[in-house]
């Protein structure tokens, strides 16, 4: 089945339609379980659902949430994600705190704090919805182009590509591991949301949704999915066209 594909004026009607996306997913009735991305592309879909926690249409209430990855750093770290989310979502929804799952960057012990992350996943569900961006390298979460892609949450090496997109984005010094969800993981998930925007990402969103599938663009793999949906700016979708 070929993922569903819209490509919106600017980031702007990109991260809404995203953010409208989420929270039909959160109206619905009893819990809700989210894989959520972290980085600049989801800033605006953050902002946009913030608005609509307040207009009341968005509740995370019944929510739990599920960062994709983290990197190698401890959570209070101005580079980790988990205070990016903090910043761009976290702070600003009614999410219950103990409902905010998160690896643990700096884990002594990372295959041990892989492991347990799995454990929450299987205990609550398989997510209802699982929200996505893609590198300009076409990874997934930190799923790096290679031979072969790990299925369960892992320690991975950060390549150079997605090292020198880190450093452009502000994080500085750029960590070389971070923690990620496997490729299995990720398709668990019943609805796959990707999003994309700028010129930067076009040639990734074009291989990973025509060409051929491959670990070599992890996120091409996303189209085994029953329910992928691709949002995206006219930058992005510029070599669809």
């Amino acid at each position: 089945m070929s993922p569903a594909v819209e490509v919106l004026p600017g980031i702007g009607a990109v991260a809404r339609r995203a953010a409208e996306r989420i929270a039909r997913v959160l109206r619905r009735p009893g819990p809700t379980v989210l894989f959520l991305a972290a980085g600049k592309t989801m800033a605006p879909v953050y902002r946009e659902l913030a608005l609509l926690r307040l207009a009341r249409r968005a509740p995370f209430r019944r929510a739990d949430t599920f960062n994709l990855d983290e990197l190698r750093v401890p959570p209070g770290d101005p580079r980790s994600f988990r205070m990016f989310m903090e910043r761009s979502l976290f702070s600003r929804v009614n999410l219950p705190p103990e409902r905010i799952h998160f690896l643990r960057g700096d884990a002594a012990d990372p295959e041990r704090e892989c492991r347990r992350f799995e454990r929450e996943l299987v205990r609550l569900g398989p997510p209802d919805l699982a929200l996505v961006g893609i590198g300009e390298n076409g990874h997934v979460a930190y799923l790096e182009p290679a031979r072969s892609l790990p299925p369960r949450t892992s320690l991975v090496t950060l390549s150079a590509a997605t090292r020198r997109a880190l450093a452009a984005s502000g994080v500085k010094p750029v960590p070389r591991e971070a923690l990620t969800m496997g490729i299995e993981t990720l398709l668990r998930a019943r609805e796959i949301l990707l999003v994309a925007a700028g010129k930067e990402k076009a040639p990734a969103v074009a291989a990973a949704l025509f060409d051929r599938v491959t670990s070599r663009c992890p996120a091409s793999l996303l189209t085994l999915h029953p329910r992928l949906t691709v949002v995206l700016d006219p930058k992005a979708a510029s070599h669809l066209l």
